[in-house]
């Protein structure tokens, strides 16, 4: 079993981190061996990733929009520095050194803002008329549908797929991809869905949860995680 790193979040009045265990189950179901991840020293990132063969980049809070160069804005919600720091330093390195990265939610922003790219602190900033993105809804359930990109490695995983439905759970999303990324999916109204690099063997972020969508055989779910595993079966 290949040992794939989860980052976690934190909790930081509770002294504790936090990692949903729908993450582990995914990890499990396509073959490999979860290991949760937080560091508080940046000279840990290296051996973390002497540790591991792929990375998740999981969901969670905002992301200080200092890392992007912009002051927060009305709407910018709770931040963790320890994480934002740990994360993109990590989310840097696994991109220096090749590694399978699969980014969900805000750690498809987060690779994003590693890559230089930056993000919207609030989608109601785009302007026009927007989707509901926060559903009210079951976490399995597929919420709303999104166009995939054709010739993407996105549409391959979904065998060609043009059209997936799929969760949301997010106030947030990238604004500009960043050096060597593009958009491989968008909602209907514009919102990027989900975004891969050109140059990295595999690294994809997505704005969606396929982690809770993944126990329930939802197309959109495990096949983000069965990908990642194979691309880790390649890695060194």
């Amino acid at each position: 079993m290949l040992p794939v790193g989860i980052t976690c979040g934190i909790v930081e009045e509770e002294r504790c981190l936090r990692l949903s265990w729908d993450y582990v189950k995914a990890v499990e179901r396509a073959g490999g061996f979860p290991v949760p991840l937080m560091l508080f020293k940046t000279g840990s990132v290296r051996r973390a990733l002497e540790m591991i063969r792929g990375l998740i980049l999981s969901g969670g809070g905002d992301v200080d929009p200092y890392h992007f160069g912009e002051e927060p804005f009305p709407g910018c919600g709770e931040i963790s520095p320890w994480r934002d720091e740990m994360e993109l330093e990590l989310a840097r390195a696994a991109i220096e050194a090749e590694m399978p990265i699969l980014g969900i939610c805000r750690g498809a922003q987060v690779l994003n803002i590693a890559l230089g790219g930056d993000i919207f602190q609030d989608i109601k900033l785009k302007g026009g008329q927007l989707l509901e993105h926060m559903q009210k809804a079951p976490a399995y359930y597929p919420y709303h549908s999104l166009k995939i990109k054709e010739g993407t490695k996105l549409g391959s995983i979904f065998s060609g797929k043009a059209e997936l439905r799929v969760n949301s759970f997010h106030h947030q999303a990238i604004r500009k991809p960043g050096e060597n990324l593009i958009i491989s999916a968008v909602a209907a109204d514009g919102v990027i869905e989900a975004v891969e690099s050109t140059r990295h063997p595999f690294a994809l972020g997505v704005q969606w949860h396929p982690e809770a969508m993944a126990g329930k055989n939802n197309p959109g779910g495990q096949e983000l995680f069965d990908a990642l595993l194979e691309a880790a079966t390649r890695y060194r």
